[in-house]
C-alpha cells in the first residue's frame, strides 16, 4: 500500500511550505506555487489516518484537464504538471471566500432544507422541493474560507458589506462561476454524468481575477450518473454518485461525524484499497480516459522532488 501522506521537499527558490488537509503547497520565490496532491483524504474537516493510493494522482490530473478545458472562460493559475501528483502555477492573493454553486438540492443543503430551512446564503428556496431535485437555475451559496475548522455560509450582501471582497471582484467571480459550471455541466453530460454541485476558488494577480486550486474533481464536486437519475428521483431512491460522498457515508455508518466523543473507525488496508479503486473509477468516468498509474515502486517523494526540481531549473 504505497501512499504519499507527507512531503518535506527542499526545492529551488523555496520560500515556505503550507501543509493543508490534502495538498502541500510550496512557495517558490513568492511568484510560483508547487501544489502537491498527496494521498491524504479528509472528511468532516478531519484527515483520515490512512492514505489512499493514487488518490492524489487522480485528483491532480482531473483538475489539470479541467483547468485546460476552461482556460478560454477564465484565466487560471496552472503553468505545468511536471509530475502526475503535482501542478505548478502562478501565485495569487486568494479571496477569503469559496464560490459554491449548486444545480440540485442535495447534501448539506438538503439536510438543512429537510429541517425547515428555506434560505441558503441569502438565496430563497421554494417550498415543496424533494431530495436531489434540480433547481430551476443553479444557485451560488458562498462560504467564508477558514484556516481551521468549518467554513461558514455567508451571503453575497454580507461579503460585500464586510469588505471581504469588493462588489466588482465578487460580481466577476459570480460571472466566472456560472460560466465554469455551465462548461463543467456540458463536459459531464458527454460522459453520461450530471455535475450536481461544485466549488471554485479565485485569487487576484496583477490586478486580475484568476481561477486557482482544483476544479471539477470528486473532492470538490458531486456527480450523479445521468442514466437512472429520473427514475431514482421519482421513486425517492438514493442516486448513484461519483463523489467523495461515499467516504462520508461510510463514516456516518460507523458513527463518526467529528462530533465531540466520536471515535474514528479503523481504516483497514482493504478499505483503503476499495477507496483507491473508487477514485480510479471516478477518474476514468470524468475524463473518459484510462487511468495510467504513476511509478510507485520506488520512493514517491524522490520521484516528485526530481521531476519538480528539473522543471524549475529548466523552465
Amino acid at each position: 500500500m504505497k501512499a504519499l501522506t507527507r512531503t518535506d521537499f527542499n526545492l529551488p527558490g523555496q520560500v515556505s511550505v503550507y501543509h493543508g488537509k490534502v495538498r502541500d503547497v510550496y512557495d517558490i520565490n513568492d511568484d510560483l506555487l508547487v501544489m502537491v496532491a498527496t494521498d491524504r483524504i479528509s472528511a468532516f474537516d478531519v484527515i483520515l489516518p490512512k492514505g489512499i493510493p493514487f488518490k492524489g494522482q487522480c485528483l491532480n490530473q482531473i483538475a489539470a484537464s479541467f483547468l485546460d478545458a476552461t482556460a478560454d472562460i477564465v484565466p487560471n493559475w496552472k503553468l505545468a504538471t511536471p509530475d502526475p501528483m503535482v501542478t505548478v502555477g502562478l501565485k495569487a492573493e486568494g479571496f477569503r471566500v469559496e464560490m459554491i454553486i449548486r444545480g440540485y438540492l442535495t447534501g448539506s443543503a438538503w439536510r438543512d432544507y429537510k429541517n425547515g430551512c428555506r434560505e441558503i446564503c441569502g438565496v430563497a428556496l421554494p417550498d415543496g422541493m424533494r431530495e436531489n431535485e434540480r433547481f430551476p437555475e443553479p444557485i451560488i451559496t458562498p462560504t467564508t474560507k477558514a484556516d481551521e475548522g468549518h467554513d461558514e455560509n455567508i451571503s453575497k450582501e454580507e461579503i460585500i458589506a464586510q469588505g471581504i471582497v469588493s462588489k466588482e471582484d465578487y460580481e466577476q467571480m459570480e460571472q466566472y462561476t456560472r460560466a465554469l459550471f455551465q462548461r463543467g455541466t456540458e463536459i459531464a453530460a458527454k460522459m453520461g454524468l450530471i455535475l450536481v454541485d461544485t466549488k471554485y476558488e479565485f485569487g487576484k494577480r496583477d490586478g486580475k481575477v484568476i481561477l486557482i486550486d482544483e476544479i471539477h474533481t470528486p473532492d470538490s464536486s458531486r456527480y450523479f450518473y445521468a442514466e437512472g437519475y429520473q427514475e431514482k428521483f421519482e421513486k425517492g431512491e438514493a442516486q448513484k454518485q461519483l463523489s467523495k460522498e461515499f467516504v462520508r457515508q461510510w463514516l456516518i455508518e460507523h458513527d463518526f461525524m467529528n462530533r465531540p466523543g466520536d471515535v474514528m473507525p479503523e481504516i483497514t488496508d482493504e478499505y483503503a484499497q476499495s477507496v483507491s479503486d473508487r477514485y480510479i473509477e471516478l477518474y476514468e468516468h470524468i475524463t473518459g480516459t484510462t487511468f495510467a498509474p504513476a511509478d510507485s515502486e520506488g520512493h514517491i517523494q524522490e520521484r516528485i522532488q526530481r521531476n519538480v526540481t528539473n522543471w524549475l531549473e529548466n523552465r
